[in-house]
């Protein structure tokens, strides 16, 4: 089974944005991060998929099925998601 793609929507110098990369490779996760500041289009789709303009903003891919969104979060809420969606490193 193929294993879920994670694309982590981020803006430079956020604390938040920081602290989920910290969570992510603490615990071995493997992710795309997108510059949305730099990246105007990155920054559309992050709105498109999120509604939010505030990041970080994860969406995981899983193969066959719908994307996983999870917006504007702390590091309690992502480690809540990843517990609820059985996501592994």
């Amino acid at each position: 089974m193929p294993r879920p793609t994670f694309d982590l929507y981020v803006k430079p110098g956020c604390p938040w944005c920081t602290k989920a990369t910290a969570w992510l490779d603490a615990r071995g996760f493997e992710y795309t991060a997108h510059d949305v500041v730099a990246d105007p289009e990155r920054f559309a789709e992050m709105e498109q998929l999120t509604g939010q303009t505030l990041a970080p903003n994860l969406r995981v891919r899983v193969e066959g099925g719908s994307d996983l969104i999870l917006a504007d979060f702390g590091p309690e809420e992502l480690e809540a998601f990843v517990a609820e969606h059985g996501l592994q490193p």
